[in-house]
């Protein structure tokens, strides 16, 4: 099922001890059907074998030598040194999560297989989640025991002994979480240092919290100020919070929302190719439903990893359901869907962001490229497209303008309240009532997103990959002079693959 040649043994480590992410993020299907064994003693021989056998010599490509090192160091941090194994349950969450499977990136029967052996596993999974999952703090346990029901979903239509195994295990999985949302520790703050080891090491950076969290603020106000002005040139006599308003009755029937998608998509590709701001100007595009299992969004792409064999993008929108009243579906369409904001989505999710990164990751040139993948990055990647779309002149009507500023907002509020929460600086409540206060959310939806916070606490990583791409390419125009140019920097960046911020650097080198 994997295009990819089998990794040497140093990288098959790396892999071993991230196996969600080698085979979601970078297509190794040679771990479908299995699960990682993240009890206390799996997660210690895993650590141990990174780095390869003793024999094992270092990359002759220095940056692949730089990736191999860095990706090796944030696992020895987060499963070694601060085992987040034992605290945090997402991890073991994502470890039983089955929705990869839905890709088209094989045959159905050979997905089909690969996901029932998986589920066949859930019992172990469990038992090693139960061992290990000793240190949970209440607010975090009762942040996730919901992901953790939402799992049934993998299991509520079938039957048979393995069916019924893994809802028996599942049960216990629930169970376990629910009494640790009532006996365990009453703050899930990680403290400062913490967070800061935990952000950089993944990233091959060094941080400083209180600056980040002063640009934040910065941004924040700059944001504000970005959304206003916008505001004021759709409607000079209203109020901002009144045009935005105004700007959500803009929006398609139910049955109109995937076939504009497509039209848009269409234009995003266009533009970005005619403009050359991407490597790739093929990208094509498939917009479909978002299938049941994976609504956790308004909308997301998935595209052909680096490893797998090549196919469309898929960029998936989640409908109102049926089953809605006829109040849901329209509040759903007003704040999900409205024009401007689906301009903005398409920026981010198609071209020039993730499909069309998605295309250029799969020029990697090495094994180590092709498998070790920063998420800050592909994530700020997207959402630094969005306000240079907007700059590079995309859309010139200020709706556009309103719906980057929105959607900046509500992500830059994410890094405050990740800060924050895990500071101490800020309760569930204050991280509400900030989604309330600068991205206009309120009672469930506010509160949701605050206590992802909890469970994720790099959910900034938009903001701050963002900040990162601006930054490299500031020094990219002094270093470059008359010689810079925004097709010249992308290329040079996205060569890289998805590069941790510490060692993105590289690209103007390469450039």
């Amino acid at each position: 099922m994997s295009s990819a040649k089998a990794p040497d043994a140093r990288l098959a480590a790396i892999c071993d001890a991230s196996v969600f992410a080698a085979r979601e993020s970078a297509g190794r299907h040679e771990y479908d059907g299995t699960i990682q064994d993240l009890s206390p003693d799996g997660v210690r021989r895993a650590l141990a074998a990174l780095g390869g056998p003793r024999e094992t010599r270092p990359y002759p490509d220095a940056y692949d030598e730089a990736l191999a090192a860095a990706a090796e160091h944030a696992l020895r941090v987060r499963l070694g040194e601060l085992e987040l194994h034992r605290s945090n349950p997402v991890w073991h969450i994502d470890n039983l999560d089955l929705s990869g499977y839905d890709r088209d990136y094989a045959p159905a029967e050979e997905r089909a297989a690969a996901r029932r052996a998986h589920l066949a596993r859930w019992p172990d999974g469990v038992a090693a989640a139960i061992e290990a999952l000793d240190r949970v703090p209440a607010p975090l346990a009762a942040a996730t025991v919901p992901l953790a029901r939402g799992l049934a979903a993998f299991v509520d239509t079938g039957a048979g002994p393995v069916h019924d195994a893994a809802r028996r295990a599942l049960d216990r999985f629930v169970r376990h979480l629910e009494r640790a949302a009532v006996q365990g520790p009453p703050s899930a703050a990680l403290g400062g240092a913490v967070l800061a080891r935990l952000l950089g090491s993944a990233e091959a950076l060094e941080i400083d919290v209180d600056r980040l969290a002063a640009r934040v603020d910065a941004e924040r106000d700059r944001l504000c100020e970005l959304r206003d002005e916008a505001c004021r040139r759709v409607d000079p006599r209203a109020e901002p919070a009144d045009t935005i308003r105004a700007l959500q009755e803009d929006r398609p029937d139910a049955d109109r929302v995937i076939p504009e998608f497509r039209k848009l998509a269409e234009e995003a590709v266009a533009w970005t190719a005619a403009n050359d701001l991407a490597p790739d100007h093929d990208v094509p595009v498939e917009v479909l439903p978002m299938p049941d299992a994976q609504r956790r969004s308004l909308a997301g792409a998935t595209w052909a990893a680096a490893n797998e064999a090549d196919a469309p993008g898929r960029f998936h929108v989640s409908l109102p359901l049926p089953e809605w009243s006829a109040t849901e579906r329209d509040q759903w369409l007003r704040t999900g869907f409205s024009r401007n904001l689906m301009a903005n989505m398409v920026v981010h999710e198609v071209a020039p962001g993730h499909l069309s990164h998605g295309r250029a990751m799969r020029r990697a040139t090495s094994e180590v490229r092709r498998t070790v993948l920063s998420e800050v990055f592909i994530e700020g990647w997207a959402h630094y497209c969005e306000e240079m779309a907007l700059t590079e002149g995309f859309r010139t009507d200020p709706a556009f303008a309103v719906a980057v500023a929105q959607d900046a907002l509500r992500r830059v509020t994410r890094f405050a309240c990740a800060i924050g929460l895990h500071t101490g600086a800020m309760s569930v409540e204050d991280a509400a009532r900030r989604f309330t206060a600068d991205v206009a959310l309120a009672g469930p939806a506010a509160r949701h997103e605050a206590q992802r916070g909890l469970f994720d606490p790099t959910y900034g990583r938009y903001t701050w990959g963002k900040f990162a791409v601006l930054d490299l390419r500031e020094q990219a125009r002094l270093r470059w002079g008359s010689a810079f140019s925004l097709p010249r920097f992308h290329a040079a960046l996205l060569n890289l693959g998805a590069p941790p911020l510490g060692l993105a650097g590289a690209a103007l080198d390469l450039g």
